[in-house]
C-alpha cells in the first residue's frame, strides 16, 4: 500500500511516496533516511488505478549514460542535462529537471536525489555521496552496474526458468475450463434425455455440467469476478506478504527463498561497504530488502555489532550466515576485506542458486505434465465411462 508522507528534512520540505504494509512502517521508512515525519496518509484508490502504469525511471541505464557521458570528458551538470535534452518521456523528463535544479543551487548529486526518495533508493544514494567524499563518482558507478547486473542476471534465471511451468498452467487450466463449461455440459444433456443409469463419479461430473447449462451466465459472471478480485488482491503489498510467508513455510522452497534473501542482503552490503559505507550504517539501510522476520533478525544483529560484537558473530548468533558464509566472514574480519569476502558469498550462493533453479525446473516441468495430463484424462474418462458400460452391454 502506497502512503504519502510530508516530511522535513533540515529546512527543506519533501513529500515521499512510500510503499508500506501500514502508516507506522510508512514513518518508519522515512525516519531510517533522516526525515522528521509532519503527516502520513494512505493514497486513495483512484478509478481504474488498477490500470494505470506509471513509468519507473531506469537506475541502471542511467548510471551507465551518466559513467559514459563523464568518462567523455562532461562535467556532471553538462551530461545530466544532455540526458534531460534526450529524453523523451514526460515523467522521466521532470526527474532530470529537478535534479538539475538542485545541481545548480549548489547541491551535491546525492543531495539532490534525496528529494526523491521513491525514485532512488537510500543505498544508491549513500553509493554516491561516500564517492562524493572521495572524489571517485566513476568508481561508484562502475560497482553500482556491475551489483545490478549480477541482481538482473539471477533474477532472469529464475524468471527464464518460470516461463514454461507458467504456460503449462494456463493451457492445462484452459483446456479443463473448456471441457467443464462447454464439452461437459452437451454430455450431460444427451445422458439426462437417454435415461441411462450411469455410474457415480460420471453423475456427479454430468450434475456439473447440468448445473452450468442451467446458471452459465451465472457461473461465468461468478469466474469474472472472482478473477478480478484475485488480480486487485495481487497488486495488495500485504496480500502479497502473506503469500510470500505462505511459500516460506515450504521446507526446501522456503530455505531456497532465504538464500536468496541473503544473497540479495549480502551483495547489497558489499557494494555499499566497498563504497566506504560504515558496516552498521551498510546493515541499517540495508534492512529494506529483508522479509519483516529476517529485518527483526538484522536490527537485532545490528545492535550485537554497535555493542563490540564481531560481524561474522552477530550475523551467526541472529540466523543471517551459513557454514560457508561464516567462513568466508571470518577470512573478511581478519584480511580487512570484508567488501571482497561478502560479494565473494554472493557469487557462491548465485551458482548454487542457479544449479538449483536448473534441477527443480528438470524435475517439476515432467510432473506437471504428467499432473494436468492425468486430470485431463480423468475428465475425458468420466464422460465417456457410460458410453463404455452401454456398448458392453449391447455386446
Amino acid at each position: 500500500m502506497r502512503f504519502d508522507v510530508k516530511a522535513l528534512k533540515g529546512r527543506e520540505t519533501a513529500l515521499l511516496t512510500v510503499e508500506a504494509s501500514s502508516a507506522d512502517d510508512a514513518r518508519t521508512q522515512a525516519l531510517r533516511q533522516g526525515y522528521t515525519v509532519v503527516s502520513c496518509a494512505a493514497q486513495s484508490l483512484q478509478p481504474f488505478a488498477f490500470f494505470k502504469r506509471q513509468t519507473p525511471f531506469p537506475i541502471s541505464l542511467f548510471s551507465q549514460e551518466l559513467l559514459s557521458l563523464l568518462q567523455a570528458g562532461l562535467n556532471l551538470v553538462e551530461a545530466i542535462s544532455a540526458l534531460a535534452e534526450k529524453e523523451s518521456r514526460h515523467e522521466i523528463k521532470k526527474i532530470f529537471d529537478g535534479l538539475l535544479r538542485s545541481l545548480r543551487e549548489g547541491r551535491s548529486l546525492s543531495t539532490a536525489m534525496e528529494q526523491l526518495p521513491h525514485i532512488f533508493p537510500p543505498f544508491y544514494i549513500a553509493t554516491l555521496r561516500s564517492s562524493e567524499h572521495s572524489g571517485n563518482l566513476h568508481e561508484a558507478l562502475v560497482h553500482y552496474i556491475a551489483y545490478q547486473a549480477q541482481m538482473e542476471l539471477l533474477k532472469k534465471k529464475i524468471v527464464s526458468a518460470s516461463i514454461y511451468p507458467v504456460l503449462l498452467l494456463a493451457v492445462g487450466a484452459l483446456v479443463m475450463v473448456f471441457l467443464m463449461a462447454y464439452v461437459v455440459p452437451r454430455f450431460s444433456g444427451i445422458y439426462e434425455s437417454s435415461g441411462q443409469d450411469i455410474p457415480l463419479l460420471s453423475r456427479a461430473l454430468l450434475s456439473w455440467g447440468i448445473f452450468i447449462q442451467n446458471h452459465g451466465s451465472s457461473a461465468l459472471l461468478a469466474l469474472v469476478s472472482l478473477t478480478s478480485i484475485a488480480g486487485y488482491a495481487a497488486t495488495r503489498a500485504s496480500v502479497r506478504g502473506w503469500c510470500v510467508r505462505q511459500l516460506w513455510r515450504i521446507p526446501t522452497l522456503g530455505e531456497r527463498m532465504r538464500l536468496y534473501e541473503l544473497t540479495r542482503f549480502y551483495r547489497t552490503v558489499a557494494m555499499l561497504l566497498r563504497g566506504g559505507i560504515p558496516v552498521v550504517t551498510a546493515l541499517e539501510m540495508v534492512s529494506g530488502l529483508l522479509q519483516t522476520a529476517m529485518r527483526t533478525r538484522l536490527t537485532a544483529a545490528t545492535s550485537h555489532i554497535r555493542n563490540g560484537c564481531s560481524i561474522s558473530d552477530a550475523l551467526d548468533r541472529e540466523g543471517l550466515s551459513t557454514p560457508v558464509a561464516q567462513r568466508l566472514l571470518l577470512v573478511g574480519e581478519r584480511s580487512g576485506e570484508m567488501g571482497e569476502m561478502m560479494n565473494r558469498i554472493a557469487a557462491f550462493y548465485d551458482e548454487e542458486m542457479a544449479r538449483w533453479v536448473e534441477w527443480f525446473t528438470r524435475i517439476f516441468e515432467p510432473a506437471l505434465m504428467a499432473v494436468i495430463g492425468l486430470v485431463i484424462g480423468f475428465i475425458v474418462i468420466l464422460m465417456y465411462l457410460p458410453i463404455f458400460e452401454l456398448a458392453g452391454n449391447i455386446q
